[in-house]
């Protein structure tokens, strides 16, 4: 989905001269076409991610309420699982293994995940600050409604990234996460986003909280963006 210079600007809160600045000095992507500035919703999502950037409202948040219902962060993590004290060189090796198990994906579908994994510039990492990046598949991938996968990698040792990092803070804390579809990927980066910066997340895993605990806080932050989506639909 391709969106225009206007639609870019409201769904960040700032002036349209700003987004042109953002083009000129932080690369931010875009297509020209006939005269008009296009922005492609996943890679616009991507560069914000990478920034430290969130949407603020419209186009670039939910498409409908009923995607904050149906995809829940605490079904994905007890998924894909919370890894504990991995070295920095195991992580494609601890991607792999997720992908391995992935819920709902069958056999050839896996493997054909971990091939890709496998692949140069596979996977974005995206970092995010405060020591956490959400990396992503770089492309799209559909795999259908009962799939998907969440996963916590805390690092022994900071990931050597090639990507330069918001706040100068090594990474050692990953988000790796598998969207069930294309849609739903924009949908799942914009709410990991918002729990890392406004919710209890990066202070319960530096206090070291148990698997639990991490549980109990996402569902508790499914249940905000529920509740907040019912509302939507009552209006």
């Amino acid at each position: 989905m391709y969106l225009n210079l206007i639609q870019i600007a409201e769904s960040f809160g700032v002036s349209e001269t700003v987004v042109k600045d953002w083009i000129r000095n932080e690369g931010l992507p875009h297509t020209p076409d006939r005269g008009r500035l296009l922005f492609d919703r996943l890679q616009v999502a991507n560069w914000a991610v990478a920034r430290g950037l969130a949407a603020k409202a419209g186009f670039l948040a939910l498409e409908t309420p009923a995607l904050a219902i149906a995809w829940r962060l605490e079904v994905l993590l007890r998924a894909g699982g919370i890894w504990r004290d991995v070295a920095a060189a195991d992580v494609p090796d601890v991607f792999e293994r997720i992908v391995g198990t992935l819920p709902g994906a069958t056999p050839p579908i896996r493997q054909f995940l971990i091939q890709r994994l496998r692949s140069k510039d596979s996977v974005n990492f995206a970092p995010v600050g405060g020591g956490f990046a959400l990396p992503h598949f770089s492309s799209r991938v559909a795999l259908g409604r009962d799939s998907g996968s969440l996963a916590l990698l805390l690092l022994r040792d900071p990931l050597v990234l090639a990507t330069a990092l918001p706040d100068g803070v090594p990474v050692s804390r990953l988000l790796f996460f598998i969207a069930p579809l294309p849609r739903v990927h924009l949908d799942i980066l914009g709410r990991l986003c918002r729990i890392l910066d406004r919710g209890p997340l990066c202070e319960l895993v530096r206090q070291g909280a148990t698997d639990q605990e991490i549980f109990i806080a996402l569902a508790g932050a499914d249940a905000s963006v529920t509740d907040a989506a019912n509302g939507d639909m009552k209006t």
